[in-house]
């Protein structure tokens, strides 16, 4: 017999009825489809186009500066040039958008919506320990909830270590499950009181007291998911428990201690939906032949000097994704290698940070089983809609979806493979 997908409709006598989630029909499903794996990257101050899109278009260009830094995973990855998000301005307020794809991030009376990786994980986070994980250098994340929320951000990668695989000690999990146990009893206390509320409710504010209920049954759903996770040992890992850098001058250290438990947390399946800021500084990074203001180089204003100080700034951010995709490479599972099941999102949300322009955005899609070795290059003047490379991005994960944003349909010119 079929058992029913997650679509399934009974039909008969003109009436057509939408079946619920079976939870034995969704686990089978679960166990039998591949692991897929998101990871986005976003370099809040941008990245020198001239030094990262190729002059040509097509699988014979010539590789520029930062690609060159990449060339033994040329086949491994798409760049896209001549597209960005419609509608999204607001110079450094874009990083809002970069993943939700919402127009106008510096309104007074902007909303957010749900970012690519929380859509992804209210589809299946709930196979792995955590649904997601948002990372940051330093403050603001790239992840934001259905209700436009912005999601916590972890900036230590000590935390994110112990977070992953450290049990703690047996009171300190006691403790832990009462919280969670706690956290469960007050939600039911709340939901109880708002359900007597809603017989004097009428129109919009019964619709406001409905959107409420959503949020606590989600935090609900999580606090049982988090209870049924903590009763289960954590992975074990040979690596040890990373010494945070205090300097945070030291990007390269501190990015190349990100990315370790980020290949980590990939590798372990503790989660496959990973986000990662990396928001620069208003400092002198601490990279040889560099003695000027990171954000200060990103405004260069085509200054020849600040531009060859940049490009060895933008290098060493460049050289580390190589690291990270090196170490997704020769790591290996029953389908392949870790890039091969992990779409590895990066780019910028400003397209020329000197000037704030949101435009032409520099992007590159590692991974993930699409069939790389290209430059899709769009027109530079009117921009392709980028939203439609995460229509692409999730439909490879599995979801049944034609939209996100302000898409009506997946990218032009990216192939998967079968």
């Amino acid at each position: 017999m079929t058992q029913p997908n997650r679509r399934t409709i009974l039909r008969g006598c003109g009436v057509a009825l939408a079946l619920p989630f079976f939870e034995s029909t969704t686990a089978a499903a679960a166990a039998k489809r591949p692991r897929r794996r998101i990871v986005a990257i976003d370099v809040g101050l941008g990245l020198h186009a001239p030094n990262m899109i190729p002059q040509q278009s097509g699988r014979d260009y010539e590789l520029p500066t930062y690609l060159k830094l990449l060339a033994e995973f040329r086949n491994q990855f798409t760049v896209i040039s001549g597209a960005s998000h419609p509608e999204v301005g607001g110079g450094h307020s874009s990083y809002k958008s970069y993943l939700t794809c919402a127009p106008h991030p510096n309104s007074a009376g902007f909303r957010n919506t749900i970012s690519l990786d929380q859509l992804a994980a209210t589809q299946y986070g709930s196979e792995t320990r955590f649904a997601s994980l948002s990372l940051s250098s330093s403050g603001p994340g790239l992840s934001w909830s259905r209700s436009g929320v912005e999601i916590p951000t972890l900036t230590r990668p000590s935390f994110v270590f112990r977070k992953l695989f450290l049990a703690g000690k047996a009171d300190e999990q006691a403790r832990q499950m009462q919280r969670l146990q706690d956290g469960q009893s007050v939600l039911d206390v709340v939901m109880d009181k708002t359900k007597r509320l809603q017989k004097n409710l009428t129109g919009r504010d019964r619709e406001k007291l409905d959107q409420y209920f959503e949020a606590v049954r989600e935090a609900e759903r999580r606090l049982a998911k988090a209870e049924a996770w903590e009763q289960k040992p954590k992975p074990h890992v040979d690596a040890k428990p990373p010494r945070d850098e205090p300097d945070s001058k030291m990007i390269v250290e501190c990015m190349r201690l990100m990315y370790d438990v980020m290949h980590l947390a990939l590798e372990t399946d503790s989660t496959r939906f990973l986000t990662y800021n990396i928001s620069g500084m208003n400092a002198v990074p601490v990279i040889p032949g560099v003695d000027a203001d990171y954000h200060n180089l990103s405004h260069h204003g085509k200054d020849p000097d600040k531009i060859a100080q940049l490009t060895l700034v933008e290098s060493a951010l460049i050289q580390e994704l190589r690291g990270f995709l090196k170490k997704l490479q020769e790591s290996t599972e029953e389908e392949g290698s870790l890039l091969d099941s992990t779409m590895v999102l990066f780019g910028s949300n400003l397209g020329n940070a000197s000037s704030h322009d949101t435009k032409n955005m520099p992007m590159l899609l590692a991974g993930g089983g699409f069939r790389h070795g290209q430059h899709l290059a769009f027109d530079r003047d009117n921009n392709y809609p980028l939203p439609n490379l995460f229509v692409s991005m999730l439909q490879r994960l599995g979801m049944e979806t034609d939209t996100f944003g302000s898409a009506s349909g997946t990218m032009t010119g990216l192939e998967r493979l079968a």
